[in-house]
């Protein structure tokens, strides 16, 4: 399965996306930029230069609309600054700004809006493939609901400056191009590194993530860290949000190629979003995915109310639940309970433990995943039919039979289990 891995592990921005991607088709470098700069979008000039941070070479996409580039305003808070902090202008990693969001407008343009409906009227005359144009317009309507949502108005109410909606289309268009060249089956990406501290907008000064972007990467796992300053814009995110399929550590692929799309701004660790295009062969090798790993250590609790626990987890989606003795502090002998779920199912077993068990606490582990591809069927015989379970990859195959159906025959027909088996096998085998 050709694959996409976006690698987010410092942010993702439109600029960045783009970039990371012409370096998997580098081939296509020179058509790709006299594309972008003939769609006709008014001042605007896409340019794509090498550009190295902290030893690593990779490209900057830099777009322009009538010579200025937007610029998103960090917040630092310095030593001395009794709370108040200084406001440093640092060139962004390429985001949309307008009138309701979070950045700040440079250029003799600025003063010119635009609509959604413009915007939409506008991305269908540009020279690019219907299935591009109709991704471009899915993403803007992506960020101009993230932008209503978040002040309280409808989506024909948003307005975006006229230099942030050019360098949005323009960013947008080139993603979404490059991915319609591509062709990737999947795309598939890292938990997202959104930055911290704040960001100065035309309202104020906002928390990172901006709000827009907070509203975009809903459903999506996301986590702050040391580094200062606003890591994923809101192109970004509705990029993410719009074709990325799964979040997960890096699945086992053979790489074909690696991309490197560079920000502008500098920190200790190398701005950049890696992008790795190879293969998961799903139908040979079977598939792989992440796993929650829910656990906790119980002393106080009966037989009856573990057992009830462990009963109520499986009826409500938990993949496995099992136990282990264990020692516990005051030489007391213990339960160690652990809970096997999905990421989108986690809430709700972390609250059916703390509900149902006298546990103060409870730890999680990411574990990553290796199933084989599983098939179901069912076998007539001439007792019912039986389900046949099937599994394959990795070079293994196996097969066994629904213990439930078998049992049933087995009690109907005052037979052994093995005797049901025999029958259903000798059924198969004709």
């Amino acid at each position: 399965m050709k694959t996409i891995y976006l690698d987010c592990s410092m942010g993702a921005a439109g600029d960045m996306l783009t970039a990371a991607l012409l370096e998997l088709c580098q081939e296509k470098k020179e058509w790709f930029l006299e594309k972008m700069n003939s769609l006709g979008l008014p001042g605007v000039q896409v340019t794509a230069e090498k550009a190295v941070k902290c030893g690593i070479t990779g490209t900057h996409m830099e777009v322009t609309v009538f010579g200025a580039e937007e610029e998103s305003l960090d917040v630092h808070r310095d030593h001395g600054d009794e709370g108040h902090g200084h406001i440093h202008g640092e060139n962004s990693q390429g985001h949309v700004h307008n009138e309701n969001s979070h950045g700040h407008i440079h250029g003799e343009h600025s003063h010119a809006h635009a609509s959604l409906s413009d915007i939409a009227h506008r991305i269908s005359h540009l020279d690019l493939p219907g299935e591009v144009k109709r991704d471009m317009e899915a993403v803007y309507r992506l960020i101009a609901e993230a932008e209503a949502q978040v002040h309280g108005k409808t989506v024909n109410e948003i307005h975006f400056h006229e230099v942030g909606t050019a360098d949005a289309i323009a960013d947008i268009a080139g993603f979404c191009l490059l991915v319609h060249e591509l062709a990737p089956e999947q795309i598939l990406a890292s938990p997202v590194h959104v930055g911290s501290g704040q960001v100065r907008c035309a309202h104020g000064i906002l928390p990172v993530p901006a709000p827009a972007t907070a509203h975009l990467l809903r459903g999506i796992p996301i986590y702050g860290g040391s580094v200062r300053g606003e890591l994923c814009t809101p192109t970004g995110a509705a990029l993410l949000h719009y074709f990325v399929t799964a979040y997960t550590d890096m699945p086992v692929m053979t790489v074909e190629k690696i991309g490197y799309g560079m920000g502008k701004k500098d920190f200790d660790q190398a701005n950049c979003l890696r992008a790795l295009l190879g293969r998961l062969d799903r139908e040979e090798d079977g598939e792989t995915g992440e796993i929650i790993e829910l656990a906790c250590n119980l002393d106080d609790m009966t037989a009856e109310a573990m057992g009830f626990v462990q009963e109520l987890l499986l009826a409500e989606g938990a993949l496995e639940v099992y136990t282990i003795p264990v020692g516990m502090k005051k030489n007391r002998p213990g339960i160690l309970l652990t809970c096997m779920c999905t990421r989108e199912n986690r809430g709700r077993m972390t609250q059916l433990l703390f509900r149902h068990t006298t546990t103060l606490g409870i730890r999680e582990q990411v574990n990553r995943r290796y199933t084989l591809k599983r098939r179901e069927q069912a076998v007539n015989t001439p007792y019912g039919p039986v389900r046949e379970k099937t599994s394959s990859g990795y070079g293994v195959a196996r097969r066994k039979y629904e213990y439930e159906d078998l049992a049933r025959i087995a009690r109907e027909q005052d037979l052994s289990l093995e005797e049901v088996k025999g029958m259903v096998e000798t059924v198969v085998s004709q």
